[in-house]
């Protein structure tokens, strides 16, 4: 199995900071992008920021300039810097890797168990 272990969420003010963690383990073999999804209460999960694993970057147009998304490939850990932080950037952040593990050659999806963020104003 694979586990997608995720740290750093919280309550934050408006204009503050947070650094997500996202660590793989168990019996994974390859990841190729890594990314970080989020769900806001009545809304659907979208796309928050990706890195490949060549490090491209891709961003969602309301966080681009404000969260920096990184990965640590020797701890298979993906990383997520959220500044100027926002009330419309609460919702629960989910970590996505995109890989494989032994065992299984195809390239699947595995997702965190989420961490929730709060922004008050």
């Amino acid at each position: 199995q694979v586990q997608l272990v995720e740290s750093g969420g919280g309550l934050v003010q408006a204009g503050g900071s947070l650094r997500l963690s996202c660590a793989a383990s168990g019996s994974i073999r390859s990841i190729n992008a890594m990314g970080w999804y989020r769900q806001a209460p009545g809304k659907q999960r979208e796309l928050v920021a990706a890195i490949t694993s060549g490090s491209s970057t891709n961003y969602a147009d309301s966080v681009k300039g404000r969260f920096t998304i990184s990965r640590d490939n020797a701890k298979n850990t993906v990383y997520l810097q959220m500044n100027s932080l926002k009330p419309e950037d609460t919702a629960v952040y989910y970590c996505n890797v995109k890989g494989t593990r032994y065992g299984d050659p195809v390239l699947r999806n595995y997702w965190g168990q989420g961490t929730q963020v709060t922004v008050s104003s």
